[in-house]
């Protein structure tokens, strides 16, 4: 964990300095930042002495401890759940914890696939997908919608820029008490907009762009960015040769399989030729022709 960057707990760590305070031991080795790092922290009656030099008492470790779905920030030695209510999109949002890097909830849906993965390794399945697996120079990124920033952040490892849209800047604030999310905030080449996808594709520059992801809420969410005129725009910003990558679900299930249908065919209507599915990544990819 670096220096000055915030504490960020979820009820499995804090479970760890609980057993570690039953079986009397004077410190514990436990994860201050979601996973991403671990450090050994002495156990005192006052509570779990923190890297600040606060304590955070026994009472707050239990609060967490008991919101296993939740996750906590810690300021001035009391937590806080990471959650906010959107008046823009009228949806909550909030941190969900993993075994691995956490999703964001919308509305009570998990933005990222936790069943028989973990978000990151779903990120990576997409950055795949994309022709991104490799250092690609000269290549421009646009990642349709930024949520925790993942895709942004795993892109500009490959890319020389990547150009991310957030609708909501409620969802960008949980991503700012994210710790897998703060290179999204920190990387001088992932450049950050917020506003409507629909809105602001229509701003850049004719095939400004070698790749599109496109990672959409569920249909029900965002009908629009599913919609014809959208992937016109998609079509257009992409440079000749350029590859689209647009997450989907499970194509395997019926829904899935149904709002597949509708993509694919408007996608060849915009222009793709030739539109593939890519299962293991739960979406279909394309490329300007």
């Amino acid at each position: 964990m670096s220096g000055g960057a915030q504490i960020v707990l979820s009820a499995q760590h804090a479970r760890l300095a609980l057993e570690a305070r039953q079986i009397g031991s004077p410190a514990v080795v436990l994860s201050l930042d979601l996973g991403l790092s671990t450090a050994e922290l002495p156990l005192h009656d006052a509570g779990l002495l923190l890297p600040t030099g606060d304590y955070l008492g026994w009472g707050c470790l239990e609060e967490v401890a008991a919101a296993p779905t939740s996750c906590f920030v810690v300021e001035r030695g009391s937590v806080r759940k990471i959650q906010a209510f959107s008046a823009l999109t009228n949806r909550y949002y909030s941190l969900f914890p993993t075994a691995g890097a956490p999703t964001m909830l919308a509305a009570g849906l998990p933005m990222h696939r936790v069943q028989d993965t973990d978000p990151w390794r779903d990120t990576l399945s997409k950055i795949k997908a994309a022709g991104l697996a490799q250092r690609r120079a000269h290549w421009r990124v646009l990642d349709t919608c930024t949520g925790l920033g993942y895709t942004a952040i795993a892109a500009a490892r490959a890319a020389d820029e990547v150009v991310t849209i957030e609708l909501d800047p409620a969802a960008q604030e949980i991503a700012r008490h994210n710790p897998w999310s703060r290179p999204l905030f920190e990387l001088p080449t992932i450049r950050r907009l917020i506003g409507d996808s629909a809105d602001l594709i229509e701003q850049f520059e004719e095939a400004s762009f070698a790749c599109v992801i496109h990672d959409p809420p569920a249909f029900a969410l965002a009908g629009e960015l599913y919609g014809l005129r959208f992937y016109q725009q998609l079509w257009r910003v992409l440079r000749s040769g350029g590859r689209l990558f647009h997450y989907i679900g499970d194509l395997d299930s019926k829904s899935g399989a149904r709002v597949a249908r509708g993509v694919m065919e408007r996608l060849r209507q915009a222009g793709f030729p030739r539109v593939v599915p890519r299962y293991e990544a739960f979406g279909v990819a394309a490329v300007k022709e």
